[in-house]
Order: C-alpha cells, then structure tokens, then sequence
C-alpha cells in the first residue's frame, strides 16, 4: 500500500480519512463555506496538499450524496498528477436553480488514489473493419 502524504493548509479542517473498510475513496471537505451556489461553476478550495507517489493519479468525483441534491464535480472525475504540488480544488456545478448551502467542513468530493499505465503512442492506421465500425453514440440501443 503507498503512501500519500497530506498536508492540511487549514487545521481546523479534518484529516480526510476512508469512511469505512474496504472504500475505494475518502472524503475531501470544503474550506470555505458557500451561502448560495448561484454562482456555478465554483471552485472550492480544500485546504490540503499532498504528494502523489510515482506512478499514480489522485482522481476526484463526485460524492453520491451530494450529487442526489443536484450538486456533482464537474470535471469528474478529475485527474491530479503525480507531480502537482499545489492546494487541491474542486470545481462544483449544481443541476437545476434550488439554493444549494455548503457549510465548511461539510464532504464536497471523495478522491481515490489510482495507478497509471501510460502508453506508447504510435501514429498509425486505425482500421474500422469490427462488428461495431464506427457506429457511435446509442449504436448498441437504449
């Protein structure tokens, strides 16, 4: 199991932890409060670092209880590298126009630490001969 190093900017917050055995993400929470989301898309402040070990991606989604109310990532998920070193931030959207109130402290994201495989890019052909061809958007139906 790797390690990832977390640096909370603003102690008052939480160390994000995994909720239970055998979760796959842990929660990421809001460093600042949001009195009305009118403003959409937001960026939301986290108040952690970290240090991503070599070899692995931090993806950021959406928390399902969140996005039952209408509010979800927007670039889920979201990849951080390996590499970046800055204050992780979450970019919300809402669905519909209900007010949306997100408290500091509250859970705005869950992150799970994955591996990556990078590929070796080669220019070439790309030969459509497949029972699919180019078929796309609901060619296999509803």
């Amino acid at each position: 199991m790797p390690d990832l190093i977390i640096e909370r900017l603003d102690p008052s917050l939480p160390m994000p932890k995994y909720a239970k055995e055998g979760d796959a993400g842990f929660d990421l929470y809001a460093a600042e409060s949001i009195p009305d989301m009118a403003r959409i898309p937001y960026v939301m402040s986290t108040g952690i670092r970290v240090h991503i070990p070599k070899g692995y991606e931090l993806q950021i989604r959406s928390r399902s209880s969140l996005a039952s109310n209408g509010v979800f990532v927007v670039n889920s998920p979201g990849t951080i590298d390996e590499g970046y070193r800055g204050e992780i931030k979450v970019i919300l959207g809402q669905t519909g126009d209900r007010g949306v109130f997100i408290n500091k402290g509250d859970r705005i994201a869950q992150a799970v630490l994955a591996p990556v495989t990078r590929a070796n890019i080669v220019e070439g052909v790309v030969s459509t001969d497949t029972e699919r061809g180019e078929a796309g958007f609901g060619s296999t139906g509803r």
